[in-house]
């Protein structure tokens, strides 16, 4: 469910009229539903209330949406934050989350990144690798420290989306093995640089499937009782985000709910406190991206280009990884003009600017506002200024209310960032 509906014959975001904010603010913006970041936050967190020991940690994926309004807005809920760089860690404890509920993850972490997660005290570092472990091992003995550590697992189980965002399987980059994680487990708690606490694992993005899923738990609880088996102490289990949602019109992902089900039974009688890392499955359908049709082109052959104002920099998910965004007239339609067949495309030079081939569509014309739905995740995250085209602003919007909450650089702040070199 989202709070995006249609409205005095208009598409809104929960009581304010989208047309409203692209004459206030321009176009392109993206548009965040705070309704709609909290019922899926609440869901998601009550499905897996009751599975485990304890209360289970619900540590948001900040790369889907990093805006700080929208961090904030989970953390005063009690989200956590599973982040992937110091900036990620930075963003959270800004927003509020407690550094105790923040998990550092990520393949190719620096030793900087890996001090500043040590003097923030975040709540584990996810290990990813055996050379990792080896140097956050001397810097954590020459900081006197000896920080909470989890071994991210690679399950080698194939799963997600898109082969670009299937994480999985042996020949991923992430996690280490099976083998190399008990072995490393065992060096960890054998010596005095860290504090092994859990075992991780996060198998891919876009998971519509549980076949997948409750494979990887099933080796990783096994992972668990091989581990403790051997005297070693395992509290907690992070099973990692990836839940799908509902782009388009084909059969809805499984729920949270559905999920959670899964998960008990996989896990029945282990004793161990839960860790998760849902990210898109939050906010993908709390945010729209509004457009404005720059013109049609018709070509005499019959082609139809209906021509954006957003492009590829603003919304890459369709260029990267053929991903389908339902796209949506603001005004409400003639109920009864028939629907005409449109490439879809931005304003960018290249031919993969393009959102959407044959989309067939209402009649629109130059002026018309269209919303791309299902863009709360993985758009602005993912945007840049490429073709020096501004970075599109943020607005979120809470009842009746509505906040930009990253503004649309102006270009001399663009220019600004590039200073000449003193020869020239």
């Amino acid at each position: 469910m989202n709070h995006f509906e249609v409205r005095d014959g208009a598409l809104a975001c929960e009581n304010v009229p989208l047309a409203a904010i692209a004459e206030a603010v321009g176009t392109p913006v993206y548009v965040y539903s705070t309704a709609t970041l909290e019922r899926h936050f609440t869901v998601f967190r009550d499905a897996m209330r009751g599975i485990g020991k304890g209360e289970p940690l619900i540590a948001y994926a900040v790369k889907a949406n990093p805006n700080l309004s929208v961090l904030a807005t989970l953390a005063a809920l009690g989200a956590g934050a599973d982040t992937v760089s110091e900036g990620e860690v930075r963003r959270a404890l800004a927003a509020g989350v407690p550094p105790e509920r923040i998990v550092f993850s990520g393949v190719g972490k620096s030793d900087a990144e890996l001090a500043f997660a040590i003097e923030a005290g975040v709540a584990e570092i996810n290990i990813e690798s055996e050379p990792e472990f080896d140097r956050l091992e001397q810097i954590a003995l020459a900081k006197g420290a000896r920080p909470a550590v989890a071994f991210r697992v690679n399950p080698d189980v194939a799963a997600g989306g898109h082969a670009k965002i299937a994480t999985g399987k042996a020949d991923n980059k992430f996690g280490v093995s099976m083998a190399e994680a008990e072995r490393l487990y065992a060096q960890a708690s054998n010596g005095a640089a860290v504090r092994p606490v859990g075992v991780a694992c996060h198998i891919g993005s876009q998971i519509t499937a549980l076949g997948p899923l409750e494979a990887a738990y099933g080796k990783m609880r096994g992972l668990v009782e091989r581990l403790r088996a051997q005297g070693l102490s395992v509290e907690t289990l992070d099973l990692g985000g990836g839940l799908g949602v509902p782009y388009f019109d084909e059969p809805e992902p499984p729920s949270p709910a559905v999920l959670g089900g899964v998960i008990a039974k996989a896990l029945d009688g282990l004793d161990i406190r839960l860790a998760f890392e849902p990210g898109r499955v939050i906010t993908a359908n709390a945010g729209v991206l509004v457009s404005r049709v720059i013109h049609v082109h018709e070509r005499p052959e019959g082609q139809r280009f209906l021509v954006l104002d957003a492009a590829m920099n603003d919304l890459i998910r369709p260029a990267m990884y053929e991903a389908y965004h339902d796209i949506v007239p603001v005004a409400a339609p003639d109920p009864d003009a028939a629907l005409l067949a449109y490439d879809v495309v931005g304003p960018i030079c290249e031919t993969g600017d393009t959102f959407a081939r044959g989309r067939r569509l209402p009649p629109l014309k130059a002026g018309d506002l269209v919303a791309f739905m299902s863009a709360g995740a993985y758009g602005a995250s993912m945007s840049s200024d490429y073709n020096s085209r501004l970075l599109v602003p943020e607005v979120l919007v809470r009842g009746d209310r509505y906040a930009v909450v990253r503004p649309r650089p102006t270009y001399e702040a663009m220019l600004a960032r590039e200073p000449l070199a003193p020869w020239l």
